[in-house]
Order: structure tokens, then sequence, then C-alpha cells
């Protein structure tokens, strides 16, 4: 709902309509209603996307904001992803522990996320993983409650919520986030010719030439909710990339990075070659593209 609201703020501005012209339509998702098992056995990213896919299609909404991490990388031809906001704080923030050396001996981590999961197991294997869904609140509420030592979320969804000070927030030298982190979405129907000119007014441009290029990467990769990559992205004309994936118990990483133009469409799909390409089976069997 917070990034519901900061998009409706942005588009009001940029052209100047009244508060009232944007309603917002609350539209619970799967992902948020199913919360007892892990993404990857109930769906994976379409649970966050589907009802808001078919209220498009009915009409019932003129556009859908998203969390572009939680949207799949092969969308719907009648929909278009007309703007990305200002990409947010894309660290992840580490809550329980001032950081990742700190945490106790054999703690556990509440996480359903296999990147999370896998890249804290690749620096410290002692750990172990227990299943965290919900929101933040849910899950902060689950660590108070003890059932982890420690979680992890993300920066930009607690700066959202006005809890900045909370936890401890990895630098990104050290700790990739997922593909297209703190980045918000807008998404409307293709043949809406109206409506994606008026996004285009709030559509920034750095932020989309990151993001679409992280997804590029996770389209040619392959990869699935059961698949553990992460990758940064930053720049604007010119891009830097750095690309992690893991096997699921984080014992095996392999990194690469490149640069590239920002209209070198194929560019991610290169490195993704590359990073498969160097890769052991335990890795490459989570990702498709190694097909």
């Amino acid at each position: 709902m917070a990034q519901a609201y900061e998009a409706r703020d942005r588009l009001i501005a940029a052209h100047g309509w009244s508060p009232d012209a944007v309603e917002i339509v609350p539209v619970l998702a799967s992902g948020d209603r199913i919360q007892d098992r892990p993404l990857a056995e109930i769906g994976g990213k379409a649970l966050w996307t589907k009802e808001l896919d078919a209220a498009l299609g009915e009409g019932a909404i003129d556009f859908a904001v998203h969390s572009m991490k939680d949207v799949e990388t092969v969308r719907p031809d009648a929909l278009t992803i007309a703007a990305l906001l200002p990409r947010a704080d894309v660290r992840d923030v580490l809550i329980g522990a001032s950081s990742v050396a700190a945490i106790p001996r054999g703690a556990t981590l509440g996480t359903s996320a296999p990147r999370r999961a896998a890249q804290m197991l690749n620096l410290r294997p002692d750990l172990t993983i227990t299943g965290f869904r919900g929101n933040v609140a849910t899950r902060l509420a689950k660590l108070q409650a003890g059932e982890a030592d420690v979680t992890l979320l993300a920066a930009a969804g607690l700066d959202r919520l006005e809890q900045t000070g909370v936890g401890h927030r990895l630098e990104v030298a050290d700790w990739l986030p997922a593909p297209a982190q703190g980045a918000i979405g807008i998404e409307c129907r293709t043949d809406d010719a109206d409506m994606r000119t008026w996004l285009s007014a709030i559509d920034h441009a750095t932020t989309a030439a990151q993001v679409m290029a992280e997804r590029a990467l996770l389209l040619a990769l392959g990869g699935n909710c059961h698949s553990p990559v992460a990758v940064l992205t930053t720049g604007s004309e010119k891009l830097a990339m750095r690309a992690a994936i893991f096997s699921p118990d984080g014992a095996l990483r392999v990194d690469r990075q490149a640069e590239f133009a920002a209209d070198d469409a194929d560019a991610p799909a290169r490195l993704a070659k590359a990073l498969l390409a160097d890769a052991p089976a335990a890795i490459t069997v989570h990702f498709s593209g190694a097909a």
C-alpha cells in the first residue's frame, strides 16, 4: 500500500491533478493470503501478480503497482510495464545481529528466499535456515517470538514504512541484493495508449535501465523461485553489473561482472551464459538457461 500511495502521489504531481484523481483499489494477492509455505511450493512469483493481472484484464483497475523483484520475468503481451519509479535503497537489512560475522555460531536465520539463504550459508555454513513468510510486521513479530535468531528484510520496504532505524544494513560490496530489489514498477494494459502516456511521465530512465538489465539476466539464466541468484546493476548510459549464482546450500558460488551500454540488450544474456559456463552441475541444475 505504501508503494501504491507513492505511485499515486508521483502521478498526481507530474500532471497537476487533484488529490482525488487517482483511486487506490486494494487487491489481496495470494502471496499475502498464503503464508505457511514457501512461494516456490505454491506457484512462485505469480502469486503476487495474478489477482492484479485479472483486475487489469477485467478493467477493474487501470494500472497495477508492483514490487519489481516479485514480478515474473515473462509477462503477458497484453500488459506493459510502463514506468519504473526511482530505485530505493537496494540493500538487505540484517535484524538480530550487528553484522554477518556477529551472528552467534549455530544460530537460526529466518527466511524463505533462496537467494538470502544460499548467500548466508556461503558466508556462514554453521547457521540453520527456517522458513519465514509474511509482511514486515509479521516477520519482525516471528523474530521477537523466538522463531529465529536473525532475519533479513529489504531496506526499501523498511524505509517506505518509516522504520529506518531497524537492523543493520549490509553493504553491497559484501552482500548482493535480489534482481530488481528496491524498484517499484507500474503496469497497465498494452492497448491503453492514454495510460501508457500518463505513466511515462513518472518513468525513471536510470532505474528502468538497471532493472530491465537485471530482469534480462534472470530470464537468460532461466531462474525461478528455487534459483539462488543475486545481482546489482549501477550506472545509467553505461551499466556495471555484478552477479552471483549459488547452490541452494550455499556451498558453491560463482561470481561474474560486466560493463556494457544501456542499449546493449544482449549483454545480460552474455553474462548469464558466462556464469552458467563457470558453474558446476550443483548450481546449473537450478537454472533452466543451462539446458
